[in-house]
């Protein structure tokens, strides 16, 4: 019987790779987006398309209410680095604007889905939260937002873990093929984040769409509470 997976933003980048994983798998996708583009994505996808903004309450009450009763596995990848988007901060209120709209992107958004489902998410179901290598480095609004999303993560488990439901975090590294660096990537940054990995080559949205895969399987119901991280090597854990 094929299960209901949920995904946010996933009309673009790593969550199009995703929701196509699952999708191929012949299971019951639905994905959302914060514009309509998320309806191309589904159109072309086969899966089934809600136009919602993670980061906010009432988008994301009116996207659960569009939903059935029961949910298999919750993918939050709504966020990006909103430093990305605009200039450095000038003032105290820049950078408060700057804190407070990677926070509401990379975390709020994950909390508002989560909590509209959490009492659809059924035993056996997963939940996989999307998080970064910058959350090692938090010195950024961006990093320090993924490594909230991780610490929030594992006290989640600790509550979700009891009637069945795993929750982590995929911590990706470099991604090749993905518009996170919005056309600012340098070839000799490119260069750099390469280098700093050991098999000396980026990683791919295929390789984190199949590590997601394996997380939300029968598989892996003894995993979670983790951040498992993928970067081939650019930052090892012991």
């Amino acid at each position: 019987m094929a299960r209901t997976i949920v995904i946010t933003g996933g009309s673009r980048g790593l969550g199009r790779q995703v929701a196509r994983r699952f999708s191929d798998l012949g299971e019951h996708v639905v994905i959302t987006g914060r514009s309509d583009r998320v309806r191309e994505t589904a159109a072309e996808l086969g899966v089934t398309g809600i136009e919602c903004d993670a980061s906010e309450p009432a988008s994301v009450d009116a996207f659960a209410a569009q939903l059935g009763d029961g949910v298999d596995v919750l993918v939050n990848m709504a966020g990006g680095n909103v430093d990305l988007a605009g200039s450095a901060p000038k003032s105290l209120k820049d950078l408060a604007a700057q804190w407070n709209a990677n926070l509401s992107a990379n975390l709020l958004s994950a909390v508002l889905t989560t909590s509209a489902l959490r009492d659809r998410l059924r035993p056996g179901g997963a939940l996989v939260n999307v998080g970064s290598i910058g959350a090692e480095y938090a010195s950024s609004s961006y990093g320090a937002a993924k490594a909230a999303l991780a610490a929030w993560s594992a006290g989640l488990s600790a509550e979700l873990a009891p009637t069945g439901i795993t929750v982590n975090v995929v911590s990706p590294g470099y991604i090749e093929d993905t518009d996170f660096f919005q056309g600012k990537l340098t070839a000799e940054r490119r260069a750099q984040l390469i280098a700093a990995t050991h098999d000396k080559r980026p990683g791919r949205p295929d390789d984190v769409a199949g590590l997601i895969e394996f997380l939300a399987s029968p598989q892996a119901r003894h995993i979670t509470g983790q951040t498992i991280h993928l970067n081939g090597g650019a930052y090892t854990t012991r």
